[in-house]
């Protein structure tokens, strides 16, 4: 049996939580359009015959302008001590270049463990252009393996699983077989809420969005779901609930529907929207809010 730890790094928005999600099988990170999505580091568990593999989630690495992106860039750090492999996403289809590179230099060559290169979104290049791609991914640094991946179709996902099972190191299991995910419920459900937020709103909203589980209540049949979408402005709170409240409650439509699925039951969501002003900007409300 092999086993190990793989963080998963690369910018903003190059499709690593997709492709996290792809290796495991099963939705353990959402995912959305906008930049700077993941703001938590998310575990996602692989198991096989004879191999098991945590993959490690991450913020986008970039060059932070609030402490909430000092404090996700320092999430991308803390999540690569003691890993046993690194995986660098980078994307095909808007090019590989300086951002990569410096992801390379910060968060993958000082780690000192063995490296692959996901070359992503390969689908959506045309057949002439994918080995220039490869090329400058080959450019970026010293990895075993550079391999061309499409998170959304498959298209390399597999021969990735096999290449980062081959190079862990032998022992047991980390994780009970069947678990997918360490994410306590709570978050799971604020994240679910927030990617349905983050599909409805434009601009710069997005990244005002937080959400916070404040209760969870099970019975035989019903999942009571009580939680609080945070945002910085109160124009911005106008957008979420929007006019008669539509907006609010086609976030809730959309939740519900995947929660059901999530947690095999009827689900009752109540959401209410909150103003915290200029929270990206107050690390004790960033605390206060989960993050």
């Amino acid at each position: 049996m092999r086993s190990g730890i793989v963080a998963v790094v690369g910018r903003p928005n190059v499709g690593k939580s997709t492709l996290v999600n792809a290796l495991v099988g099963s939705k353990v990170a959402i995912v959305s359009d906008k930049p700077q999505t993941t703001r938590r580091r998310i575990r996602g568990v692989w198991t096989g015959e004879d191999a098991q593999i945590v993959f490690t989630d991450t913020p986008g690495f970039h060059k932070p302008r609030t402490p909430l992106g000092s404090r996700l860039n320092a999430l991308v750090g803390e999540a690569l001590e003691g890993v046993d492999l690194v995986l660098h996403v980078v994307d095909a289809a808007a090019g590989i270049g300086r951002g990569d590179a410096f992801v390379y230099e910060r968060q993958v060559a000082p780690v000192g463990a063995p490296a692959l290169c996901a070359v992503n979104k390969i689908d959506l290049l045309r057949r002439h252009e994918e080995v220039p791609q490869l090329a400058a991914a080959a450019e970026l640094g010293a990895y075993e393996e550079i391999v061309p991946v499409s998170a959304r179709t498959g298209r390399g996902v597999e021969l990735l699983r096999e290449l980062i099972a081959a190079r862990l190191p032998e022992g047991p299991p980390l994780f009970p077989p069947g678990e997918v995910t360490d994410l306590p419920l709570e978050v799971r459900i604020a994240e679910i809420v927030r990617e349905k937020a983050l599909a409805l709103t434009r601009d710069e909203l997005p990244h005002s969005i937080a959400v916070v589980v404040e209760e969870l209540e099970r019975s035989e049949d019903l999942v009571r779901v009580h939680a609080t979408i945070a945002v910085e402005r109160d124009s911005q709170k106008g957008i979420v609930i929007g006019r008669g409240g539509s907006m609010l409650r086609e976030i809730g439509t959309r939740a519900r529907e995947e929660l059901e699925v999530l947690l095999g039951s009827r689900v009752y969501l109540e959401l209410r929207v909150k103003v915290v002003r200029d929270w990206q900007r107050d690390p004790s409300a960033i605390e206060r809010l989960g993050l």
